[in-house]
């Protein structure tokens, strides 16, 4: 089994990458977060955001997984598969799509939930989706949730309503305009009649006796490394595990199956929500580079915040997934600028540090080393050899620095817009 993860603070450009290599493989299977997140596609010209669905649903022959780490809203689903089809009607997610049993599901009142303690002074801010997700994790952890598999037995309709009674009554407590119960009520029912058509089974079975079959199979990650709910910068990260490892435990997969690791980093970083950033970029360059790279979230719109590239944080991401190849994004965006800059360590004031875990100090001072740009425009080439000796340095510097081999360079946001860079010799 492959892995393909992000390794900053999401929207990297692991979708298309997905998309691109999925072809290759026989299973394509997300292992955690739910509507969260957003893998954006461009096909025929066409864009699509998918939140829930594997990246791989395109691909003819290859049958997709949501996985048991994941958490599933009947509702934003049945959303996605209608804007889906709408997009290419050639897709049949009925026939190819599998649904874990054991994923567990987003009711309708934890968005509500999730408003309410994004807005609620007493509670810490940091900025979610609010999509229900931390909710329905909370709940699964104090094991009061509910699962994929409950929608098949006699009492389901009558557990979702007690909990959703329940939350009510809570909400009532404060100052928000709710919907009527009854209207979220049915919409939910109606989407678990719509989940009801799909396969529903025990995902670590089937993977597995894929695996012992010789099938190859791909896990896909959301969100990315530096959210991850232990390793990221707590307490503003996702509510999963976003690593290799929560590769393993969200799809049922022993560590002895992991293959290839591929991480995923643009050429910058960006990130949505609260947190510390401390590369951030405050000027108009950080402007120029978010209109550029249109870097807005897929999911929310939200503008993204614009940093230099973080190397401790990468080569920390890096080290706890074990990444054997780095997909970088983005360095198209970087072109015809004057100069470009990198944070190759951190200052503080007990000395230096050159990587750098999730609880890095807020009064870190970033350390910048400059390079030469590249004024060429990268975005039509498909050949590693043709790139510019500015672009080349730069990838043979990161490659030293972060100790992995950059196997792919996205240049544009098409489909196609990728090299493969095993070939290339990179500037010494």
């Amino acid at each position: 089994m492959d892995i393909v993860l992000g390794l900053q603070w999401g929207d990297e450009g692991k979708g298309k990458f997905i998309d691109l290599i999925s072809e290759g493989y026989d299973i394509a299977a997300r292992f955690n977060g739910g509507a969260n997140a957003g893998h954006s596609i461009e096909r025929n010209g066409k864009r699509i955001t998918l939140k829930s669905l594997p990246s791989g649903i395109f691909m003819k022959g290859v049958q997709n997984v949501i996985g048991t780490g994941t958490v599933l809203d009947p509702v934003s689903f049945r959303k996605e598969i209608i804007n889906l089809q709408e997009f290419d009607t050639t897709v049949q997610p009925e026939k190819n799509l599998i649904i874990s049993r054991k994923a567990h599901l987003v009711l309708p009142t934890y968005k509500l939930l999730d408003i309410f303690m994004e807005d609620n002074p007493e509670y810490t801010t940091i900025g979610t989706t609010r999509n229900g997700i931390a909710q329905a994790y909370s709940n699964k952890i104090l094991r009061q949730n509910l699962r994929v598999g409950d929608i098949e037995s006699t009492d389901f309709k009558s557990r979702v309503e007690h909990i959703l009674k329940r939350d009510y009554r809570l909400l009532a407590g404060g100052d928000m305009i709710l919907p009527s119960l009854e209207e979220i009520s049915t919409e939910f029912f109606e989407a678990i009649d719509f989940l009801k058509k799909f396969i529903r089974t025990e995902t670590e079975l089937f993977l597995n006796v894929a695996l012992f079959e010789g099938k190859k199979v791909l896990a896909e990650g959301s969100q990315a490394a530096m959210l991850d709910i232990d390793h990221g910068t707590y307490p503003y990260v996702t509510s999963s595990s976003t690593t290799a490892a929560g590769a393993c435990s969200g799809l049922g997969v022993s560590p002895k199956k992991i293959g290839e690791i591929f991480g995923i980093a643009k050429a910058y970083c960006t990130r949505v929500g609260n947190g510390v950033f401390p590369t951030e970029i405050f000027d108009e360059l950080g402007e120029e580079i978010r209109t550029k790279g249109n870097e807005f979230g897929s999911n929310t719109g939200r503008p993204r915040r614009i940093g230099w590239l973080d190397l401790p944080a990468l080569r920390y991401a890096i080290m706890i997934n074990g990444v054997t190849q780095m997909i970088l994004t983005k360095a198209d965006i970087l072109s015809g600028m004057k100069s470009i800059a990198v944070c190759t360590h951190y200052e503080l004031e007990d000395g230096t540090v050159e990587t750098v875990s999730g609880s890095l100090p807020e009064n870190a001072r970033p350390v910048l080393k400059w390079m030469e740009s590249w004024s060429a425009d990268i975005s039509n080439l498909k050949e590693a050899s043709l790139l510019p000796e500015e672009l080349k340095n730069f990838l043979s510097f990161l490659e030293e620095e972060l100790g992995v081999s950059v196997g792919y360079l996205s240049t544009g946001p098409g489909r196609e817009q990728i090299i493969k860079m095993k070939e290339l010799e990179l500037v010494e």
